[in-house]
């Protein structure tokens, strides 16, 4: 290790951090450790006060400024956590301070800048255009600049949770998992790791619609991405520290990309471990810990992901859990053709065998074929998504494997439907019954006395009781026989016929 490497050892050893952040602890992750086979830990940085690892790098950085570049006020650009580090270090140093935010920052980070008494500023549709801001409002207004991720301080300050995890974990550690955005705390953590254990791989981890540090070690130097996704927003940066990729290129082993659904996964595999719920960001590492794994076929290995960080949005939470199931290859999503016909709904639910069906969207359009966009509860496991198609395509169904189409995960699931065409007789009710295996098998043979379903949309929530809406074809002169047979069904139900919601987009 060269001179420069050890200078930023020293940094570390000395950083002051503990004024503001706390040593977070080392969990061991049970749930997840059983499931894939190997020792997994995970180095809760969502556990400090701003629920981000941010605070350390920017409260080091904060606390060695002269008095002079302190009197002209701090100046950040952040997607957030950075932020809140910022203004909380600097309502302990009592130094004032602007952070300039792009537009897709969540509320809740905006919000908590504000809490601690920093200034937020709204700018630029990216980190980038924001940092852009940031720079000029230090050139015009005389303001002090923390970078991020691109200075050794900020470096020094997040190298101190490298520290921690080798008093807390003092067995061999075989890798480490390390979310990327920027670069820094890879940068940290990895020097200080591989100075002393070499052999312990440093794996970064990014989201694949931003592979900035991926990308670049390819390339044998920077690059800047033409664009970037902002799922995973607090690692949204299209363009590497130049210091901190420098450092990376030395400290760290290989970058793995994950994907949308298996961060969903990872959210939803922490949430179960610890009852925390993580940000896209801060779950990346856990995420790449299970690619990895299953791509080596490691066992019995001692496995740390670092949780980054735990400012999400409320509102993200449905379309995180709605990607989860796909993300741990629970879920298949087919759009299936069957006979238009009295029975054929039923037939499929006993094609597809002891499985659940998570989801069903339909609506009549001819009287010849039926389309349906179903979601099918499968075990994980190799093979088992393989198992399910080829059994329908024994039994002669038609179908198209959607899972891994993002248009229909992301907005056909909520389009199916529209007018009917045709359409005679049709009730509509609103139905809760008891979610448990075959309620809706139950319920569809209780339906089948000759009506014809003429629109259907289940979805399962993960609540104990399943919510249907359904189209059924009664000739009015059955309707006595149809109220009978609602009675025996024993659920609840509601006649939704005259409901607005239908009159003016289904009916």
């Amino acid at each position: 290790m060269n001179t420069a490497d050890k200078s930023l050892i020293e940094r570390i050893l000395t950083a002051r951090v503990y004024d503001v952040a706390k040593e977070t602890p080392l969990d061991y992750a049970k749930n997840l450790s059983q499931r894939l086979h190997n020792r997994i830990f995970l180095k809760r940085e969502d556990l400090q006060p701003v629920f981000s690892f941010k605070l350390r790098g920017a409260f080091n950085r904060m606390f060695h400024l002269t008095a002079e570049e302190r009197a002209r006020g701090v100046v950040a650009a952040s997607a957030g956590n950075h932020a809140q580090g910022v203004a909380l270090a600097g309502k302990t140093l009592g130094i004032k301070t602007t952070i300039v935010m792009p537009k897709v920052t969540p509320d809740i980070k905006i919000n908590a800048v504000k809490s601690f008494g920093g200034e937020a500023v709204i700018y630029g549709n990216n980190f980038d255009e924001a940092y852009a801001h940031a720079r000029h409002l230090e050139q015009e207004e005389g303001m002090t600049f923390v970078h991020p991720f691109d200075d050794l301080d900020v470096i020094a300050g997040q190298g101190t949770i490298a520290m921690e995890l080798l008093r807390q974990h003092q067995d061999p550690i075989d890798a480490i998992f390390i979310c990327v955005g920027g670069g820094g705390l890879i940068s940290g953590i990895g020097s200080y790791i591989k100075y002393l254990y070499p052999h312990t791989k440093i794996i970064g981890v990014e989201h694949e619609e931003a592979p900035t540090l991926h990308d670049s070690l390819k390339a044998g130097k920077r690059v800047q991405l033409a664009q970037v996704g902002t799922f995973a927003d607090g690692a949204a940066v299209k363009l590497i520290g130049e210091q901190t990729f420098e450092i990376a290129r030395q400290v760290v082993d290989e970058v793995i990309l994950v994907n949308t659904d298996e961060t969903c996964a990872a959210i939803k595999d922490v949430f179960e471990e610890t009852r925390t719920l993580l940000e896209p960001a801060g779950a990346l590492g856990v995420a790449g810990i299970k690619k990895y794994v299953e791509a080596q076929g490691w066992e019995g290995k001692h496995l740390i992901a670092i949780t980054s960080g735990a400012n999400i949005n409320f509102d993200r939470l449905r379309h995180v859990a709605e990607r989860a199931e796909l993300g741990e290859g629970r879920e298949v999503l087919l759009a299936v053709t069957i006979p238009e016909e009295p029975g054929s709904f039923k037939q499929f639910c006993r094609a597809i065998g002891s499985r659940s069906i998570s989801e069903f969207n339909y609506r009549y359009s001819d009287s010849t074929d039926a389309q349906v966009f179903a979601g099918v509860k499968i075990a994980a496991g190799k093979g088992e998504r393989e198992k399910l198609l080829a059994e329908l395509c024994a039994q002669n169904y038609s179908f198209v494997d959607m899972t891994d189409n993002e248009v229909a995960k992301v907005h056909l699931r909520y389009m199916v439907g529209g007018h009917g065409q045709g359409v005679h007789n049709e009730l509509i009710y609103r139905f809760m019954f008891p979610e448990r295996p075959g309620a809706l098998l139950h319920f569809l043979t209780s339906m089948s006395a000759g009506w014809n379903i003429s629109l259907f949309h289940y979805r399962n929530h993960g609540s104990d009781f399943g919510r249907v809406l359904v189209g059924i074809q009664v000739p009015p002169e059955e309707r006595a026989d149809f109220n009978q047979t609602l009675e025996q069904l024993g659920y609840e139900y509601w006649d939704e016929t005259n409901n607005p919601a239908y009159q003016r987009f289904l009916g």
